[in-house]
């Protein structure tokens, strides 16, 4: 493979949305980068910086409380949004979890009520749910035609609810998901991809970190890349290990059409 320049992700609000392990995403696609022989910079762009789309080759957005989001809503709403959506649709790739995801929606309704704007990257709304969905959580996705599955950690009361043609990242086999209610987890745009999933997700996922530096590096480089692989054998137990966990503890595991 022929190395790109420097490979540039965008770390969104790191002082503010990054819980639950969710800064464990930034480190993995770094890794993996590096393993290959690209170099990678990491910028953090928060409350005050400006989103420069030229310099984004992938984008991370963690998660955070009502408390950060109300914050974060007001500074990323406008610009910041706007230059978000501008990457993506240029060929950037971008992973929101939890609150970063609700906020790449339309609308996000807080817990007492306030309805905060979001960026629309995404065609979804998200609401205040009944109950708080927290635990393990196992989603089986056919991103590229292959079945596959995803593990994380979810702990969110706010139910999502996708529009009419989005497609969900993938289907809950244990877990709330994005709603409790229609099975899905997630959403897809372009080289976008935005879930519940915390944990820290890509460690335990690593196709899915590959996938999202692929896109990246096609952004970059201008033509498709293929990654030399990885002896990924610790990740790939740690997966299994997860994903046997999740289903002995009594999760309830459905099958069937969606």
């Amino acid at each position: 493979m022929t190395l790109p320049p420097r490979l540039r992700i965008v770390h969104l609000y790191p002082d503010l949305m990054s819980v639950y392990g969710d800064r464990g995403n930034i480190l993995a696609l770094v890794r993996r980068a590096q393993w290959r022989g690209i170099e990678v910079d990491v910028t953090g762009v928060t409350v005050g910086d400006r989103l420069d789309p030229d310099e984004a080759d992938l984008i991370f957005f963690g998660g955070g409380q009502d408390r950060e989001q109300a914050v974060v809503s007001k500074d990323f709403v406008g610009e910041k949004g706007e230059a978000t959506i501008e990457a993506v649709e240029d060929g950037a790739a971008l992973l929101a979890i939890c609150g970063g995801y609700q906020l790449l929606g339309r609308t996000y309704t807080t817990f007492d009520g306030q309805e905060l704007p979001g960026a629309g990257l995404f065609d979804i709304r998200s609401v205040p749910g009944p109950r708080r969905h927290i635990g393990n959580a196992l989603v089986e996705t056919d991103l590229d035609g292959e079945s596959r599955t995803l593990v994380g950690f979810e702990n969110h009361s706010g139910c999502t609810y996708l529009g009419d043609g989005v497609r969900p990242l993938g289907k809950v086999l244990v877990g709330a998901g994005n709603n409790g209610e229609d099975r899905t987890e997630g959403a897809v745009y372009r080289g976008a991809y935005g879930c519940y999933l915390h944990g820290s997700l890509l460690p335990k996922n690593p196709w899915l970190a590959d996938r999202l530096l692929a896109i990246a590096l096609r952004r970059r480089t201008g033509a498709s890349v293929a990654l030399p692989a990885l002896d990924d054998r610790l990740e790939d137990d740690a997966h299994r290990a997860v994903e046997q966990r999740v289903r002995a503890a009594g999760g309830r595991v459905q099958s069937g059409a969606w």
